[in-house]
């Protein structure tokens, strides 16, 4: 592994280098500095995709805001790079992937915190002359993209069906029975499964592209938040993983805004309070979110902390994130529009 000191904080980047590899060393230490010295003048220009040098500009003028009302400072970024496959590589063109992992260190109150962030993006890069340019940067992973959701006008009329005697795919957690359990939510092992779980899943669940509800229902699972099962996927909360390759899950398990719905309008086992703020909130506690502000939600987090002045910091999946602070005013998702649901599970299911 190669590293080399920023500015600010530490870059690396897992490959021996190639001519073309020299420009996405820059390019991260460029991401690397950018979260906490974005005001250092003109440095050489190596990206030239011109909306997402609009969208990071932006993102960039709202971060500086946003630090002055959180009152924190910055203090340090180190970002670890993997390139983790080359699409193309030819003699003037290369289509790249890069893992980015940002570890990121600010201070509020004399308390330090960490946040982490794993982004990852799809770089295409052109010789330019001697020298190479990325000429486009596209983000594979996205919160404003949302699942899969059913068409609730017309939801079709699954029948119930009885669990399988196949293993289920997430036996190891899914104790037999337990899909009835009741008793006290216990929200420190939500928030330790969170934190186990927020850097890849869990192998005995499925995994999906826009997987940030899926991993929020296992840790409400692992804090003992009892399964409704019906068998048909548009009511209750249940997850059963492919049984003879077919998806047995509800939506509610996997889709934010079938999630949002479900913790709105159930009155026994799962279900949730909405609280007006965010400082209402306890550990193991849920946000959703609608970046449009079209009454329809496409992410959801779960609390794992505090900061100094107890606002919350939650993990999340999709873009796999741990004790970020709760607004999301840093994702690229956000915008004015953006509006939260705060969902306060009761002590006692």
């Amino acid at each position: 592994m190669e590293g080399r000191k920023g500015r600010k904080g530490l870059v690396k980047i897992k490959e021996a280098r190639k001519p073309w590899k020299n420009v996405l060393y820059a390019y991260v230490e460029q991401y690397n500095q950018n979260r906490v010295d974005y005001g250092t003048g003109l440095r050489e220009q190596i990206v030239t995709d011109l909306n997402y040098l609009m969208e990071r500009g932006e993102r960039q003028v709202r971060l500086q805001v946003w630090y002055a009302e959180r009152q924190i400072t910055p203090r340090k970024s180190e970002t670890r790079a993997k390139l983790a496959r080359v699409l193309r590589e030819t003699e003037d063109n290369v289509v790249a992937d890069l893992r980015l992992h940002s570890v990121f260190f600010y201070e509020k109150s004399g308390m330090t915190h960490r946040e982490d962030i794993i982004n990852r993006e799809r770089l295409t890069l052109l010789r330019d002359g001697d020298a190479w340019i990325i000429v486009g940067v596209e983000r594979l992973e996205d919160e404003r993209k949302p699942e899969n959701e059913p068409d609730w006008d017309n939801p079709g009329s699954g029948t119930a069906d009885p669990l399988p005697s196949v293993p289920l795919i997430n036996r190891g957690v899914y104790a037999a029975g337990s899909y009835s359990r009741s008793g006290r939510y216990d929200r420190e092992a939500a928030a330790l499964y969170a934190d186990k779980w927020w850097e890849k899943g869990n192998p005995e669940f499925a995994e999906f592209a826009v997987d940030c509800t899926n991993y929020i229902s296992q840790c409400l699972f692992a804090g003992k938040a009892p399964i409704h099962y019906t068998g048909k996927r548009e009511t209750g909360w249940w997850y059963k993983g492919y049984v003879n390759g077919r998806e047995w899950w509800s939506y509610s398990w996997a889709v934010s805004n079938s999630f949002a719905r479900y913790l709105h309008t159930s009155t026994s086992g799962l279900r949730a309070e909405m609280v007006e703020r965010p400082e209402q909130l306890m550990l193991g506690d849920v946000i959703v979110y609608d970046w449009d502000g079209d009454g329809s939600f496409q992410h959801s987090t779960i609390v794992t902390a505090f900061d100094a002045g107890g606002m919350p910091l939650v993990n999340a999946h999709t873009v796999s994130s741990r004790h970020r602070y709760w607004d999301y005013r840093d994702s690229y998702a956000w915008n004015d529009n953006t509006v939260y649901r705060f969902y306060h599970i009761p002590d006692y299911f």
